[in-house]
């Protein structure tokens, strides 16, 4: 054991985020959105990815308040964020956002969607929401990953997880497996 040390912790609360995915057309759906945070670390010196913007490409998430499970919070993060609702819903993982700093945890699900009327701006007014509904093939979601146009975790290991389960997803969603 070392000497005793100081440090912050910035106490953040828990948050609940779902990748939303439409088995029949094949379709997740994400969202768009400003992020402060984004805007501050890309303005700063040493980041050097020019290309990259502070409106980031999302999955659907939010805060667990006090008596809230995480899978209520994802329910009506998607009513609020997407304007779906959520069918289905498995539990992917719960993991620490950034242990060195912040006592925030994450709880994943992946959610059934009906992506047919997605699409638009949907969002909180009173909490300045600006968000923007985007469908996209599950490839092009991938190729959106591997070009880097994803630059959030939240985001990232989802969208990982499912690369590489979707078949199997989908064919048990489907009723085929």
């Amino acid at each position: 054991m070392g000497p005793e040390i100081s440090r912050e912790v910035f106490e953040r609360g828990h948050a609940a985020a779902c990748l939303l995915y439409d088995p029949d057309l094949h379709k997740l759906v994400l969202i768009e959105q400003f992020r402060p945070g984004a805007y501050g670390a890309l303005a700063s010196p040493w980041y050097d990815d020019a290309e990259d913007s502070p409106w980031l490409i999302e999955i659907v998430a939010g805060i667990i308040e006090h008596g809230e499970t995480p899978e209520a919070v994802v329910r009506r993060e998607a009513v609020e964020e997407a304007g779906l609702e959520i069918g289905e819903i498995e539990p992917l993982f719960h993991y620490l956002v950034s242990p060195g700093a912040m006592t925030e945890s994450m709880f994943v699900f992946l959610g059934r969607v009906d992506a047919r009327n997605a699409g638009g701006t949907h969002g909180l007014r009173d909490e300045g929401e600006d968000i923007r509904v985007l469908v996209v093939d599950v490839e092009e979601a991938f190729a959106m990953l591997d070009a880097g146009r994803i630059i959030n975790a939240t985001t990232i290991i989802p969208l990982q997880w499912f690369r590489a389960h979707h078949g199997e997803l989908r064919s048990r969603w489907l009723g085929n497996g």
